[in-house]
């Protein structure tokens, strides 16, 4: 018997939209922000909730991606159990995230794919199962912010069916 995938929808990256999986890394009107440095400089001020975890510390990494070629299949989804972990674009590109809820086993019904633009952040919560970094255009970097420690913090998960992000219209 063949499956036909699932068609996902991808949805612009909005700091409400995002709430249940984490927080946007952004600098605009919305976020606290405030003038330093005599004036000089404008502070963007606690736009994540970092979490290392328990006996965890924050690390700061850079990952560079591949870009991810439309449409793309959506086969697994990894999560991390002991802390968040951020992403920032280095590049300046638009990139992906398949975010579904930690509640349980992520199903095709509970993906949510959000567009970034080059200039947005994810910090994905503890437990928020994702999909691992989807760059798209060209080669990318990524400042990420996550958990060094003791025990073993990324379970993977295979999809019982896939689904599809289709290329935008």
């Amino acid at each position: 018997m063949t499956t036909t995938p699932t068609l996902l929808t991808i949805e612009p990256l909005t700091r409400e939209a995002f709430a249940p999986f984490g927080d946007v890394i952004q600098a605009d009107d919305a976020a606290n922000h405030f003038t330093i440095n005599e004036g000089n400089t404008e502070r963007y001020h606690d736009l994540a909730r970092i979490d290392p975890g328990e006996d965890g510390r924050a690390i700061v990494s850079i990952f560079r991606g591949l870009p991810r070629t439309l449409p793309f299949t959506i086969t697994m989804m990894e999560r991390h159990p002991k802390a968040s972990q951020a992403f920032i674009p280095l590049s300046g590109r638009p990139y992906l995230v398949v975010v579904a809820d930690p509640a349980s086993r992520p199903a095709v019904a509970d993906l949510r794919v959000f567009l970034c633009r080059g200039d947005q952040g994810v910090n994905y919560a503890r437990g928020v199962w994702h999909h691992p970094l989807l760059a798209l255009e060209a080669v990318s970097d990524f400042l990420i912010v996550d958990r060094s420690g003791p025990g073993e913090n990324c379970d993977v998960v295979q999809m019982e069916a896939p689904s599809v992000i289709p290329v935008p219209d």
